[in-house]
């Protein structure tokens, strides 16, 4: 025990003073566009992905099952195995493993509390990485410190995330030192209460920033759940919105990507470890009133239709009723339903050119999205963000 906690501190000293945090020179050039993908049953065909526009595909999820990483589904590996073949035709490509998501971060902290579960985790990994011939490991722990969908946490999770991202690397680099660490951060500031971010960021390749759900279905009023642009509390003062959030004591700009980045690179965060996240889905609002065209105003609940990209612009975008409206400040799309009094917030292709220049422009990592399964295929976000990225 103590020879092991020995030799982890060597490591984990070494670590800090490493700039090694994955990712061979061949691939240190260009935009990164790293797709999360999350194969539903039955419509699985990998050699239909455009793996051609992608640099990344991070195949999602596995979880934390007796402290260590598994599938929760056997049929899982063999579909991860049929796009890991995928590289033949696509050997720029790198694919990943996600872990945890919000539905599955229920093992972290429980394994994350001691060196002896560390160890069996990271240990899995390895042997999970070598065994479906991996790229990397992206970590999804929502949250540490914090209870996500109401999984345990300790106020120690800050430092146990720490050890966990640092240990990870040093067995990755084991691997091959091209192997990439990225863990899914929050796009809101409080989050990051909960981690020591300028460690971790020692030991991690990027940080991909959930630069989407700023608002969800539970939000009493509309707003834009993936906006780009700074939103300045002064540009909805007097909205319904507004005085919603005063009731509920937050003073707080909305979020957005510009604000999140802002507040990393303040804290000393490299903008070339930073991948900002794009939404393949929109989220809907019933009972919205007329007023500024449905934004910023109080709902009454979410709207059951479908959330996907695809049926938005096939079903919806200035179809059937509703009417695409654009937020100069936000630099995002809504559409808007006035017989219906249904109000969307979603990514289209303009926003998500803006973003995929915006990252660019910032000298950025690069920019993700949940999930390519919500695309529509021809013409869609995906193409947006590579035509995008050849001007760069």
């Amino acid at each position: 025990m103590k020879k092991y906690i020995a030799v982890s501190l060597v490591l984990f000293v070494a670590l800090f003073y490493s700039c090694k945090t994955g990712e061979s020179s061949s691939s240190e050039d260009g935009i990164k566009v790293m797709a999360y993908y999350y194969p539903g049953r039955g419509n699985f065909e990998p050699a239909s992905l455009p793996l051609d526009k992608l640099t990344h595909i991070i195949w999602s999820f596995t979880e934390v099952i007796d402290n260590e990483m598994k599938f929760k589904r056997d049929t899982s590996g063999i579909m991860l195995k049929s796009l890991v073949k995928q590289k033949r035709k696509h050997p720029h490509l790198k694919v990943m493993i996600a872990c945890g998501g919000w539905g599955g971060s229920g093992g972290f902290s429980e394994m994350a509390r001691s060196p002896e579960n560390r160890k069996k985790f990271v240990a899995s990994v390895v042997d999970f990485i070598k065994e479906y011939k991996l790229d990397g490991l992206d970590i999804d722990w929502e949250y540490p410190g914090m209870p996500g969908i109401g999984n345990p946490y300790i106020p120690e999770d800050k430092e146990n995330f720490t050890a966990l991202m640092c240990e990870l690397r040093a067995a990755l680099d084991g691997i091959g030192k091209d192997q990439v660490l990225t863990f899914a951060a929050a796009g809101w500031e409080r989050f990051f209460d909960h981690i020591e971010i300028e460690k971790v960021m020692n030991c991690v390749t990027y940080m991909n920033i959930m630069t989407y759900d700023n608002v969800t279905g539970g939000t009493p009023y509309t707003a834009h759940h993936t906006n780009l642009g700074l939103v300045k509390r002064s540009d909805i003062t007097g909205t319904p919105a507004d005085m919603k959030m005063k009731e509920e004591g937050d003073t707080l700009d909305p979020s957005s990507a510009e604000k999140i980045v802002s507040f990393l690179i303040d804290k000393g965060i490299k903008p070339s470890q930073l991948v900002i996240g794009a939404a393949f889905y929109g989220r809907a609002w019933k009972g919205v009133p007329p007023d500024n065209n449905g934004l910023y105003q109080i709902n009454r609940g979410v709207w059951p239709g479908s959330a996907r990209y695809s049926d938005i612009r096939e079903r919806m975008e200035d179809k059937n009723g509703f009417v695409r409206y654009w937020d100069p400040a936000a630099k995002a799309p809504w559409l808007y339903n006035a017989a219906d009094s249904v109000f969307i917030s979603y990514e289209d292709t303009v926003s998500i050119k803006l973003k995929t220049k915006y990252v660019a422009e910032m000298g950025m990592a690069g920019i993700m999205f949940w999930q390519l399964g919500g695309d529509s295929g021809k013409d869609g976000l995906v193409d947006a963000i590579y035509n995008e990225k050849q001007k760069h």
